[in-house]
């Protein structure tokens, strides 16, 4: 895991693990005893309360077991579920195909009233075209080795973006940098209508979208992409896992990035000029 993505991860993980010593010395029992009563070796004792390693529902359950402290495994399960939650590897969230994994976002783009996103690599979901993602979608699934349903998930993505960009009450602050617009994926006849769908999209009433120009002046350097749903949850992708981060200081780094992100972009004319021009470049 990158090290600048893992201390949510980490912080919680350490939570658990630290209730877990608490029971311990609550119950009077040194590491060694509470190995014994387990059945494990000394060394697996330490690793869980250190965090280095992860409990598993069982450890818990034995754990809680050796302090008689049953009542505390169902609450503690749920708290290393949550910090398992946090960075997802993808050939976990994709093994049953990419449709699942589209419709499991649905409840939060429901709950969500304002979506703040930063693209540097793609297009947004919620502003790409069939073709568009049709393409991406098939590539990533190649490239994972997924079960190849990919008309399928394409149909729930694009059925998932209705619901926020032309349905409710949501409102999506959007900002591509410039590379995104000449980054080809698929073909040439995909890439003109996927930036042509973007001026359209200029014109949705819940809809702001903002372009980072290469001649830009940086003052925030090009990162990873990422969403922040209102200001309870920021989420970003990485090549081999997603990552959700819901500590407080760590979300509003995101919205801080996001701020600063939004003064390099240029909207409106400016914004349609970029787009236009990356439409008249595709040969």
């Amino acid at each position: 895991m990158p090290a600048h993505l893992s201390s949510s991860v980490q912080s919680a993980r350490k939570a658990v693990a630290s209730q877990l010593r608490e029971l311990r010395t609550d119950a009077g029992l040194s590491g060694q005893a509470l190995a014994l009563r387990a059945g494990w070796y000394k060394s697996k004792v330490s690793r869980l309360e250190n965090a280095v390693t992860p409990p598993s529902a069982d450890d818990i359950r034995t754990w809680c077991r050796a302090c008689a402290a049953e009542e505390q495994a169902t609450d503690l399960i749920a708290a290393a579920r949550s910090a398992d939650d946090m960075y997802v590897e993808w050939r976990r969230l994709q093994r049953t195909g990419l449709r699942q994994l589209q419709e499991s976002y649905l409840p939060l783009y429901d709950r969500t009233r304002v979506f703040r996103t930063y693209c540097s690599n793609v297009v947004p979901g919620v502003l790409q075209t069939h073709s568009y993602a049709t393409a991406l979608l098939r590539s990533i699934s190649a490239f994972h080795n997924t079960p190849d349903d990919v008309d399928a998930a394409v149909e729930a993505r694009l059925s998932r973006s209705a619901r926020v960009t032309r349905q409710g009450n949501h409102r999506l602050a959007l900002l591509l940098e410039e590379s995104v617009l000449r980054h080809q994926v698929g073909d040439a006849e995909t890439m003109a209508g996927q930036l042509g769908y973007l001026l359209s999209a200029m014109a949705f009433p819940s809809i702001s979208l903002g372009v980072i120009p290469f001649s830009a002046e940086r003052r925030m350097w090009v990162i990873e992409t990422f969403t922040v749903y209102d200001e309870e949850q920021a989420e970003t992708e990485l090549l081999a896992a997603r990552v959700k981060v819901t500590a407080p200081t760590e979300v509003r780094q995101y919205l801080r990035a996001f701020a600063e992100f939004s003064r390099l972009a240029v909207h409106g004319a400016k914004a349609r000029a970029l787009i236009t021009a990356a439409i008249d470049s595709i040969e």
